[in-house]
């Protein structure tokens, strides 16, 4: 393809919106100009499941199978009107008392029990609960935030301890926010309970310190209240992990940290706004979903690379790969069919792809597209030549055409998004542009986006495998001094000798009297309890 078709193709194609300033370009996506006759059938029916999912329509089938299942309505968040009778009111009322408890925290009139300001935030939440307020924060906050934060988002001990030795003696102006909807993901609670640890061994009372997010009557819910907390904000039933960052699991942290939480929605507003109406040529997340769909065959056949060229956005890939893969990672359709669908994500941040993968997505395998983020406005304060006549700034969009060109020469696909500045009411439009692509493109493909039993598969494993490790622990205290091997246990307390091995191995880098001795195939690995102390490792 020659330049100027190219250029005949990028005036043709280039999506411009005023407010939100968002540009989608599109020309580098190979979309076949009939692609809106040849699939008018499902394009259709993908405006009409997207209304209808905003009018209230139960489409999340794992929960409250007995009432049909249940709502989806984070559109809701960001414009109440749309919400159902009685619920438009209580959004409205949510986003008051998040504003006012953070106006109380920043001025001093919630302080903690030593009677210190609030100054550092510790979040205990994990995927969505977290993914979502790290990507805000991480965007849109500087050194002047009122407050300091910090993570758990796992449960890896190293990772809580490194946290915990960083927050120091700032513990006691420490507010601890717990993010879980049912109260029960077991990641979070174990942050808790470590945090709550700590507090104690400080001589400090952790309900003085916490705050929950979290189901009306969870388990959560129930405990903050039982020990008295400082506060309950209640998550909305009807809201997903993946899609919570305009609820007030986004929200609540972000108005801590001195986002303009309004303005962030807003932004996510006019996206909807602009995204909603039928006019194809006019619907950058429909036209969005539609490349997905051409590129990928229909079956996510090409990856989709996230390149932003900013440093603040080096967290989009990571909060897209949960919004995209496990909304569109399926492996049934709507009829029940066996499909295997799913999109896969991965990506990092422009131009460090440049010293990395740039070079297999130019030359080798052809098996992805990449979407480039540009933020026109490189720097908001003033810059330094560093060669003559240009600036850093100039170098970072020089090495996004740069790239882009060289992938275009390749026949790699690609598409680009464009804002003219990183703020709260871009940042809120360009999460929503991608929330209602994937509504899009999972009417497109016929799959549910709003569950996912991979996920409760994969939890009800790991009970499992806890399950197995209190059975191997008490059978070695029954028989303490014995060795015995993988195979000889398994047989005994009938399990899976694979997992026994794991398990073992487990048990002894992590239970000090418990001793391995290592063979040379994993069979002949022999395992005993030491009664008397510590074990040799």
């Amino acid at each position: 393809m020659s330049k100027e078709t190219n250029w005949q193709d990028f005036s043709d194609q280039l999506l411009r919106y005023s407010k939100p300033d968002l540009w989608l370009d599109l020309s580098q996506m190979g979309i076949p100009k009939e692609i809106i006759n040849t699939e008018k059938e499902s394009i259709e029916r993908a405006l009409l499941e997207l209304s209808n999912i905003e009018s209230g329509e139960k489409v999340n089938a794992d929960e409250d199978k007995d009432q049909g299942g249940r709502c989806v309505g984070h559109y809701w968040l960001r414009n109440p009107d749309l919400a159902p009778e009685g619920l438009g009111t209580s959004i409205k009322r949510k986003i008051a008392e998040i504003k006012a408890f953070s106006f109380g925290i920043h001025k001093g009139e919630i302080l903690a029990p030593n009677k210190d300001k609030f100054r550092q935030l510790l979040v205990i939440g994990i995927g969505g609960s977290a993914l979502g307020p790290q990507l805000a924060i991480d965007a849109l906050t500087g050194h002047d935030s009122p407050m300091s934060i910090h993570f758990f988002d796992n449960t890896d001990p190293d990772g809580i301890d490194r946290i915990l030795d960083n927050l120091g003696e700032n513990l006691g102006s420490t507010l601890s926010l717990v993010i879980s909807k049912s109260g029960g993901t077991k990641e979070t609670r174990n942050g808790m309970l470590e945090a709550q640890a700590a507090y104690e061994k400080a001589g400090l009372n952790f309900g003085s310190h916490a705050i929950a997010v979290t189901g009306e009557e969870s388990k959560l819910d129930n405990y903050a209240k039982d020990n008295e907390w400082i506060g309950v904000f209640p998550m909305e039933d009807w809201v997903g992990g993946r899609t919570s960052i305009t609820s007030v699991v986004g929200l609540l942290p972000m108005a801590l940290m001195g986002i303009d939480i309004d303005e962030f929605l807003e932004g996510a507003a006019s996206i909807d706004a602009k995204t909603r109406p039928p006019e194809i040529n006019n619907n950058a997340s429909l036209l969005m979903a539609l490349a997905w769909h051409v590129t990928g065959n229909g079956r996510g056949e090409k990856s989709m690379v996230i390149l932003p060229y900013k440093d603040r956005l080096g967290l989009l890939s990571k909060y897209l790969q949960q919004l995209v893969m496990e909304s569109l990672g399926k492996e049934h359709d709507r009829e029940n069919n066996i499909v295997h669908q799913g999109l896969t994500v991965y990506g990092n941040k422009g131009s460090t792809d440049q010293h990395a993968y740039v070079q297999q997505l130019r030359d080798g395998l052809n098996n992805f597209f990449v979407t480039f983020i540009e933020v026109r406005e490189t720097r908001s304060k003033e810059s330094i030549e560093v060669d003559p006549g240009f600036t850093t700034g100039d170098y970072l969009e020089g090495f996004l055409r740069g790239t882009r060109s060289a992938l275009f020469e390749a026949d790699r696909n690609s598409m680009t998004i464009s804002i003219p500045f990183l703020d709260a009411f871009h940042l809120g439009s360009l999460i929503a542009l991608y929330e209602r692509a994937v509504s899009y493109y999972a009417a497109l493909i016929n799959i549910n986006a709003y569950h996912q039993p991979g996920v409760e598969a994969g939890k009800k494993a790991a009970t499992q495998f806890l399950e197995l490790l209190s059975k191997i622990e008490n059978h070695l205290e029954n028989h303490s001094e014995e060795k015995i091997n993988s195979e000889e246990l398994s047989e005994q307390i009938g399990a899976d000798p694979e997992d026994c091995f794991h398990a073992l191995h487990h048990l002894t880098a992590n239970r000090k009297n418990i001793n391995a001795l290592i063979g040379s195939n994993p069979r002949d690995d022999l395992f005993t309890m030491n009664k008397e102390g510590p074990g040799t490792g």
